[in-house]
């Protein structure tokens, strides 16, 4: 067998405010948005590649919860970078995006954790 993480499922309120948030605010590209009637089959993806999120609209009270919750409250989304003070610098630009420490140095590399617009927390991380 020959496999691969093609894509992970990212809960999030409406296809469009996350699509813009994702696409302008954190640079990914949009790579899919399919309307399939009754959904959308909308991907994104980070701009030096890897797998794609598939934005997920909530629909049920329960995946309404669930909105950047996913990870229970622990950081759960690791966004690489080969220039940490760049990317940094330009995610904290960005409306939406909020730091919770200033960057860090760790034994594993250059770190900071944020939450995007609808709270899900990430590391950007530089490794060593």
């Amino acid at each position: 067998m020959t496999t691969h993480l093609g894509s992970l499922s990212l809960i999030v309120p409406d296809y469009d405010s996350a699509i813009a948030f994702y696409c302008e605010q954190m640079g990914f590209r949009l790579v899919a948005d399919i309307d399939q009637g009754h959904k959308r089959w909308v991907e994104v993806q980070p701009p030096a590649g890897g797998p794609t999120f598939v934005l997920a609209r909530a629909d049920t009270p329960e995946q309404q919860a669930a909105i950047g919750n996913q990870g229970a409250g622990r950081v759960w989304l690791f966004l690489h970078s080969d220039d940490f003070a760049r990317d940094h610098a330009q995610l904290s630009a960005q409306p939406g995006i909020t730091f919770e420490e200033e960057p860090r140095h760790e034994p594993y590399g250059t770190v900071a954790v944020f939450r995007d617009l609808f709270g899900n927390r990430w590391d950007l991380i530089q490794k060593t």
